[in-house]
């Protein structure tokens, strides 16, 4: 019997989690693909190819190249533009398209959280007044920043900012998750932070942050998610098995 084929977008704690469950099983083939965003990234348990495919033309082209059997997508959850190429690359090859997406964050009686649509609009909502901010955006998310210089910034990221941000008063501070919420609770005090200004990315590994402001009374400047292609979606690693272990012993395959 050939194995079942399966691309993963990945990029996400999930994606890695999904990938060494499926690594084990003989009937699946299994790819991993990433970016290339970040520099240092975490070992993998499968193949991996890094690099973009040239938009859902490319992606498409390579699902049908590699005869691939399932897409699963599980970027972050921020990843709107690779979650667009990957429902339009599905339909055009009619390779089918599992989405994994994990659960938002979501607002709790004694959190303090401003919500905003976008980062630079996130940014405008830390307000006039002189603030200390925890940043936890990605890389590519900080150019609203110069914008509002009069705000000290702490700039966490996996990988340097380089070239740094041109601010006055920006500290850098490198660190992979899982972040646990006593380090952060300490990270916030240490540093005197009133506000945090963060993506709603959703997980445990991130949310030490959120439960650390709640205790302190910090407020949470939040970024909504952005929308994404309407398509089958599971929400766990666990949810993610079962159904592709359903679509292999049932021969959902190449649209069937």
């Amino acid at each position: 019997m050939m194995a079942y084929k399966i691309l993963i977008l990945g990029g996400t704690t999930e994606a890695r989690e999904l990938a060494a469950r499926l690594a084990g099983e003989p009937r699946y083939e299994t790819k991993l693909s990433l970016a290339g965003r970040t520099a240092r990234p975490a070992g993998q348990p499968v193949p991996v190819r890094v690099g973009g495919f040239g938009g859902a033309e490319g992606l498409a082209a390579h699902l049908a190249g590699k005869g691939i059997d399932l897409l699963v997508d599980a970027t972050h959850p921020f990843a709107a533009r690779i979650s667009a190429n990957a429902a339009e690359a599905a339909r055009v090859t009619k390779v089918p398209l599992l989405a994994l997406r994990r659960p938002g964050w979501e607002r709790g009686k004694l959190d303090r959280w401003t919500e905003a649509d976008t980062v630079a609009a996130a940014v405008v909502a830390l307000g006039e007044r002189t603030r200390r901010v925890l940043v936890t955006l990605g890389r590519q998310e900080l150019a609203p920043l110069r914008a509002h210089p009069h705000h000290f910034y702490l700039i966490r990221s996996v990988d340097p900012v380089d070239p740094p941000l041109d601010l006055p008063d920006a500290q850098y501070l490198l660190a992979r998750g899982p972040f646990g919420e006593d380090d952060e609770r300490r990270l916030l005090i240490d540093h005197r932070i009133d506000a945090i200004l963060s993506k709603n990315s959703g997980g445990a590994a991130t949310y030490g942050k959120i439960a650390a402001a709640r205790g302190l009374g910090i407020e949470v400047v939040m970024v909504r998610r952005p929308p994404k292609p309407v398509v089958p979606t599971v929400g766990t690693v666990d949810e993610a098995v079962a159904e592709i272990a359903h679509r292999a012993a049932s021969g959902k395959n190449r649209g069937v």
